[in-house]
């Protein structure tokens, strides 16, 4: 059995290829350009570590994390027009370097192209695949929709938030290790077990995503902290600290948001420590870790089989950066 580091390393050298043809070039020049860009490639390869799960790796879990990833990648493109985005992985965002239609067109191909990676798969799980799939993407939709409600409301319960981003970011992790799942035989309940494991690891991801924004290291995390205070989004940490804050806090916070003065985020994690908000968002943190691993450890395999799993949730979850 591979490790979760050696199948990313595999992963990228399969990936690191020409996805388009050559013509038109002003569409498919921009589309190689992002995917040059790099990233973890966890998504697609926790499908491999799944499949593997179950038995040895074969060509179709290749096949459907070729898709996932160049799905991934559709809505960074998408997200980063969306979100006005300069920069990515510290290159030019799509839309920024080549325009907006040119971007939109690259994010569609993309999407398109997850289907020709998905077609070469074993007929005999090709529907419930698509189905998971297109499951899936409808989903990833939903939550990114319900993110961009959540920017004009002015109040969003914690479970609201929870279930947006089930949607924009579990359920993606989530399919992911289900296909694989299935290519590799897996059984209904071992599936579901699975998704369940990725469901709640996507939710704890997230969760730590906020903090580390929020209480990183700059020099760990790779970027300045509290841009999303900057921008008031409604993260974990946000949310919390509204439910729990003394009036005046309350008060200081909605004053905060509503300005851009140079010490805003100082002043707005004096007010999360006061409320003990970092601390709250490891238990969660740990809450979410644990349901996850109850469900791994369901999972009718071999103990000795899921070591790497086990590796993929500390590497997610106990990251700096």
């Amino acid at each position: 059995m591979y490790s979760f580091h050696e199948l990313v390393k595999s992963f990228a050298d399969k990936f690191n290829q020409k996805h388009f043809p050559a013509e038109p070039k002003t569409l498919y020049e921009p589309g190689e350009y992002v995917l040059q860009m790099g990233g973890k490639r966890l998504r697609p390869v926790i499908c491999l570590m799944a499949n593997e799960l179950f038995g040895e790796l074969t060509p179709d879990a290749w096949h459907v994390a070729n898709a996932i990833e160049l799905f991934h990648n559709f809505t960074l493109v998408h997200d980063d027009i969306m979100d006005a985005a300069s920069l990515r992985r510290g290159m030019e965002t799509v839309h920024h370097k080549y325009g907006t239609n040119t971007a939109l067109l690259v994010g569609d191909v993309m999407a398109f192209r997850c289907y020709d990676h998905l077609n070469k798969i074993n007929t005999s799980y090709l529907h419930r695949t698509l189905s998971i799939f297109n499951t899936m993407a409808r989903q990833v939709c939903e939550g990114q929709q319900l993110d961009m409600d959540f920017e004009k409301q002015s109040a969003v319960s914690l479970n609201d938030y929870i279930h947006m981003i089930s949607l924009k970011t579990s359920v993606l992790i989530a399919a992911s290790l289900e296909m694989g799942a299935i290519i590799g035989g897996a059984s209904d309940g071992n599936c579901r077990h699975i998704y369940e494991f990725g469901r709640n690891l996507g939710i704890a991801f997230q969760v730590q995503d906020d903090y580390l924004d929020a209480f990183g290291d700059p020099d760990k995390f790779g970027k300045e902290t509290g841009g999303d205070i900057r921008q008031n989004k409604k993260t974990f940490l946000m949310l919390h600290a509204l439910e729990v804050a003394t009036a005046a806090q309350k008060a200081e916070l909605e004053l905060l948001q509503a300005g851009n003065t140079p010490d805003k985020v100082e002043k707005v994690l004096s007010v999360f420590k006061a409320c003990n908000v970092d601390e709250w968002a490891k238990k969660l943190k740990e809450k979410y870790i644990q349901t996850s691993l109850q469900h791994l450890e369901s999972i009718a395999v071999l103990s000795a089989r899921k070591k790497p799993l086990l590796e993929l949730t500390d590497y997610l979850v106990q990251r700096e950066n």
